[in-house]
Parts: C-alpha cells; sequence; structure tokens
C-alpha cells in the first residue's frame, strides 16, 4: 500500500507556494494557528529549522505535489529527556481528505525511528475538536489540561496536552496501516 502523501524539507525556493497557501487558508487556521505570512516570518521559520529549534516537514500530495500540511517538531530536548512537541495545519483544499493523519504517520516513524525521539507531545486547544481527534486516531493519549498555556495571536490559551512515546507508536502504526490496506 502506497500513501497519498510525502514528506519534503521547507526551503527558500518553496516561500511563494507557502505564503498563497496560507493565505487562501486563514480562515481555516484561526484561531488556532497563525502561520508565517510574510517573507520575514517565513525567513524566521526557515532560520529556526537551520538553528535546530524546529524540524519542520512539509506535507505533499503524491500525485501532483501540491503542498497540503505542515508538521513541526519543535524545540527538541535529547540527552535524557528526548522530547519535542508538534504542531500542525493543514491547507484549505486538503483538509478532512486524510492527508495529515498519513503525514503525521510519517513525521512519527522519522521522529521515533530516524531522530531517536523518545516522546512527542501535542497542545490543542480544547475546542479544537479535529486537532485532538487527529492526535487521537493517531495513538496519542490526552495526559491533561494547561490553563493559559500558550500565547497565540497575544492571548494566553487554554491547551488540552496530548502525547505519544516511542515504545507506543509501532502498536498504533500497525493498527493505522493495516487500516488503510484494508480501506483499498
Amino acid at each position: 500500500m502506497s500513501l497519498r502523501v510525502f514528506l519534503s524539507d521547507p526551503a527558500p525556493d518553496h516561500e511563494q507556494e507557502f505564503l498563497a497557501a496560507v493565505v487562501r487558508s486563514e480562515n481555516l487556521h484561526q484561531p488556532w494557528a497563525f502561520p508565517p505570512k510574510t517573507h520575514e516570518q517565513y525567513d524566521s521559520y526557515l532560520e529556526r529549522i537551520r538553528s535546530g529549534r524546529a524540524i519542520g516537514f512539509f506535507v505533499r500530495r503524491s500525485s501532483d505535489e501540491q503542498l497540503a500540511a505542515v508538521i513541526n517538531i519543535s524545540e527538541p530536548v535529547m540527552g535524557a529527556l528526548q522530547s519535542a512537541y508538534l504542531g500542525f495545519y493543514a491547507f484549505a483544499g486538503f483538509e478532512r481528505q486524510g492527508y495529515m493523519t498519513e503525514g503525521l504517520a510519517l513525521v512519527l516513524d522519522r521522529a521515533f525511528d530516524l531522530l531517536a525521539f523518545h516522546r512527542l507531545e501535542a497542545n490543542i486547544q480544547p475546542l479544537n475538536a479535529a486537532s485532538s481527534a487527529l492526535v487521537s486516531r493517531l495513538g496519542f493519549r490526552k495526559e491533561g489540561f494547561s490553563p493559559r498555556y500558550l500565547q497565540i495571536d497575544g492571548e494566553w490559551r487554554d491547551h488540552n496536552r496530548w502525547a505519544i512515546l516511542s515504545d507506543e507508536w509501532p502498536a498504533h502504526r500497525q493498527r493505522l496501516f493495516a487500516s488503510w490496506r484494508a480501506d483499498g
């Protein structure tokens, strides 16, 4: 079974495609996410990746290489912790089609197998049902509630804390990929 998406690395020559997708998706993203929408913000995003503060992935549709979503592993800490935070958003026209589920599964494979993370955490605003369903589908467990956890668009917002460990992922991966094979 082949997936309908693949991962690519964010790069300077993707800027126009990325910024156009962000503008097209503003109503989809807000109030949950505020991705870079200017040249300066995109350049700053790439600098975070170059400096090691983030690991960025573009999710592209295999059939036409269109940019469908972005997934970031942020603030990685290795050593005894081996942990990081996940952030993600789909682009308008690609939402609710399973592309993000497939893309995030590929990122989890890389994070646990190649990058040697032990734990990944996703902090999601309580009313963001789509993102909560996504991480639940992939095997994340809800660990708790963090009031005024993260500042988004100038406001401290509550978040639910979801996490998955490296030794938990293989069973969830097997179940997920088996269901995809059964679907065709």
